[in-house]
């Protein structure tokens, strides 16, 4: 017998919701109670009265659990709409990352060099490290990141992804 499995697939989600203290905590913690993962989560005010924000989710799961967390997500009492921009289309999504990488002579030279083809920019440069700030997608990051600690990666902080459909309609 065989048994057919569904496959799991990322999905952004971008919730807007009433900017109140605890509405993040009850977001999160629905993921937590139902044992949904967050990948990466971002949240901004995006009005000029400072009502409402903006929660960029993104989680990864089968279609039915992505159908579950979005119906859970719609029903609570702060949450004004949940569009999921994966299933909805073509989207933009962009990340920032500060990457610090130590290093002198030919290896400093070398992460010089790769910065410029990943279009990172210096914003702090001392005789043996350099900080740099690179955005893109999820994967040139990555991929930066990776290049990095070859040469001499210290630390890296990112944002997490934040996304908006394309076209001329708001969600």
């Amino acid at each position: 017998m065989h048994i057919k499995t569904e496959a799991t697939e990322r999905h952004t989600l971008s919730v807007t919701v009433t900017n109140e203290p605890g509405v993040l905590a009850r977001i999160a913690g629905m993921f937590t109670a139902r044992g949904y993962n967050i990948d990466s989560l971002t949240v901004a005010d995006i009005s000029e009265d400072d009502a409402v924000s903006r929660i960029t989710i993104v989680t990864t799961g089968t279609p039915h659990v992505i159908e579950q967390i979005v119906a859970q997500l719609d029903r609570m009492v702060p949450v004004h709409r949940v569009t999921d921009l994966t299933a909805l289309g073509p989207h933009v999504e962009r990340e920032l990352a500060l990457v610090k990488v130590a290093g002198t002579g030919a290896h400093r030279d070398e992460a010089m060099r790769l910065a410029d083809v990943y279009r990172a920019h210096v914003l702090d440069a001392t005789t043996s490290s350099f900080v740099f700030e690179v955005t893109g997608s999820s994967e040139k990051i990555e991929t930066f990141i990776a290049l990095m600690d070859e040469i001499g990666l210290v630390e890296v902080a990112r944002t997490g992804i934040v996304a908006i459909a394309r076209g001329k309609v708001a969600i």
